[in-house]
């Protein structure tokens, strides 16, 4: 489940956005393909060593599992972005750049919630440990962040 706390799931918008179509494709979709599979299930006979309704007893299981997960972030969601009164400060929705201290090599990284996280696409969540590290910060700060594979410093160059 979703980080879930005082204030909600946080997402950004187009986070908000991906999971309402997630959900809505799920709704109609889903549940469509899901009802052939079982009613074609069924057909064939005998429930009781009939693999093919099994099969599609669990995805239908899953499907409204993801469906009611989906449901509770969407109803809790708090939509985040940059504010003007904090600019230049690390917040939720910040794209930071980010360069370890004796490394040529900087990295940028948009700080998001924890339904969003995605760290291919560079997406890192507020409760990892390098969003826990610089959320509050600016630039120019130095961030110590403990991570499985020791304790690394780094220099933030950019908030935006």
């Amino acid at each position: 489940m979703a980080q879930q706390d005082n204030q909600g799931v946080l997402v950004t918008a187009a986070g908000l956005q991906k999971l309402q179509e997630e959900l809505e494709d799920l709704k109609t979709k889903g549940r469509k393909e899901v009802a052939k599979r079982l009613a074609e299930a069924i057909s064939y006979g005998d429930l009781s060593e009939n693999s093919e309704y099994d099969e599609a007893k669990n995805q239908q299981a899953f499907i409204e599992g993801r469906i009611a997960e989906l449901e509770e972030q969407i109803k809790y969601a708090k939509v985040i972005g940059s504010s003007k009164s904090q600019a230049g400060i690390v917040q939720i929705g910040s794209t930071v750049k980010l360069q370890r201290k004796n490394d040529k090599e900087s990295h940028e990284y948009m700080i998001v919630g924890s339904t969003e996280a995605d760290p291919i696409m560079h997406r890192i969540s507020n409760v990892s440990p390098v969003g826990k590290a610089v959320l509050g910060k600016k630039a120019k700060d130095s961030v110590n962040i403990d991570a499985p594979g020791g304790t690394f410093v780094y220099k933030i160059l950019e908030v935006s």
